[in-house]
């Protein structure tokens, strides 16, 4: 029988002291298996890779143990045994994040939990723009001090180190971003990277920070007065952006921010990029009004781009071809633009040479009750793996699709840059 035990530091369980009792082999960390409470002569294997350490290893003749952190169930090694075909029990302990917020003293059930392993950094650190409570389980090369380098000096956010929770050299330190880029880690387990001026957050039903928004493709008065997308053409430009948590979005020059209202609103990181002053006050009140996190960018996108977190999707409500060109060659998974007439075909080649799928569609809704003309906008899109590099082919032109929209409020024409 293959049976996993979680460790906390604390005393075991009967269930984990049977276990290990009548184990013929046991497996795990040499810190975790210091003290444990062994039967006479049974065989110990030290490692950082249990899975390696039990090939070959006939598991249904013989009870063997793998002891492990926390519980093994939550980002854990149950799931990777069940994957090579193991049906092991598993005796939890009290989880990593939970004892973090315990030392925090904060709840966390509002709380996100990410793991920033196996190459998620990127999609953690997003996940921490756009959140204000966010435990981070961290490994090698994805730590307090690679978070703090991506995150500070633009987002605002303390960070509380755990290591070695349980362990013999457990240490919970409260840190700014600045000098956790600069401080020597023991190998911690968890940071919590919390804003401070919502760490408590609110009473809720649900676990977990991001609620399904109530509504999307809000009304065009959710936004004020001010030049965007009508709501139909917004669901659509929404749906082929696809924003979720551990997405950076980029809303270029949508007029009110509302695209990037509804990014953030999905749970996404956002930054809104505009070169017009009075556009970027426009958007910052709206972000107020709707209560998401949306960091403003002010300055042409050719000229601000090299200095903005790497996007996973992109909306350009304008600029032209050569913003497309400029957003494209950052190798974003889906961008959506706004073209005139004249620009499609140039959009869509552009989006061809970068290695994405393009397309392209004219959108058009009248109001029925009152009765009120809509005018045509023409939405080009691209979808790409962000692995495939830019491609150079020739492509024949052909017609742009026209799919009539539900009812609405007029839109504002594009502008080009």
């Amino acid at each position: 029988m293959l049976t996993v035990v979680g460790c906390d530091g604390s005393p075991l369980s009967g269930a984990a002291s049977a276990a290990l009792e009548s184990a013929v082999l046991v497996v795990g960390e040499a810190r975790l298996l210091e003290g444990l409470p062994l039967a006479p002569g049974v065989r110990t294997v030290a490692t950082e890779d249990p899975l390696e350490a039990l090939q070959g290893v006939d598991v249904a003749e013989q009870d063997v143990v793998v002891v492990v952190d926390g519980d093994p169930g939550y980002f854990g090694i149950v799931r990777e045994l069940l994957e090579q075909g193991h049906a092991p029990e598993a005796v939890p302990a009290t989880p990593l994040v939970a004892r973090a917020f315990a030392q925090a003293g904060l709840p966390w059930e509002d709380a996100l939990v990410v793991s920033a392993r196996d190459g998620h950094l990127r999609q953690a650190v997003n996940a921490c723009r756009a959140h204000p409570k966010v435990a981070v389980l961290t490994g090698p090369g994805a730590g307090p001090a690679e978070l703090a380098r991506a995150l500070f000096p633009v987002t605002p956010r303390s960070f509380v180190v755990c290591e070695d929770l349980g362990g013999p050299r457990e240490r919970v330190v409260y840190v700014r971003p600045a000098e956790a880029t600069t401080r020597p880690w023991n190998e911690p387990d968890v940071v919590l990277v919390l804003d401070n001026r919502h760490a408590l957050g609110e009473t809720g039903w649900v676990s977990g920070p991001v609620r399904a928004p109530g509504g999307w493709a809000l009304p065009g008065d959710a936004f004020g007065d001010g030049p965007g997308l009508r709501p139909e053409v917004r669901a659509f430009v929404l749906a082929k952006l696809g924003p979720g948590i551990g997405d950076m979005v980029w809303d270029v020059e949508s007029g009110d921010g509302s695209v990037g209202i509804e990014c953030a609103r999905f749970g996404a990181a956002v930054v809104a990029v505009d070169r017009d002053y009075t556009a970027c006050e426009r958007v910052r009140q709206n972000v107020r009004l709707h209560g998401v996190k949306v960091a403003m960018a002010s300055g042409d996108v050719r000229s601000t781009a090299g200095h903005l977190p790497r996007p996973d999707a992109v909306f350009l409500g304008q600029g032209g071809p050569e913003a497309v060109k400029v957003c494209a060659a950052l190798g974003p998974a889906r961008l959506v633009a706004v073209a005139t007439p004249a620009d499609v075909h140039v959009i869509l080649d552009i989006l061809d040479e970068q290695g994405f799928t393009p397309d392209a569609v004219q959108l058009q809704a009248d109001r029925v009750t009152p009765p009120e003309p809509g005018d045509p906008v023409i939405v080009v899109w691209g979808e790409r793996d962000p692995l495939t590099p830019a491609r150079r082919t020739s492509r024949t032109s052909r017609p742009i699709e026209t799919i009539p929209a539900p009812p609405g409020e007029p839109d504002v024409p594009p502008r080009t840059a």
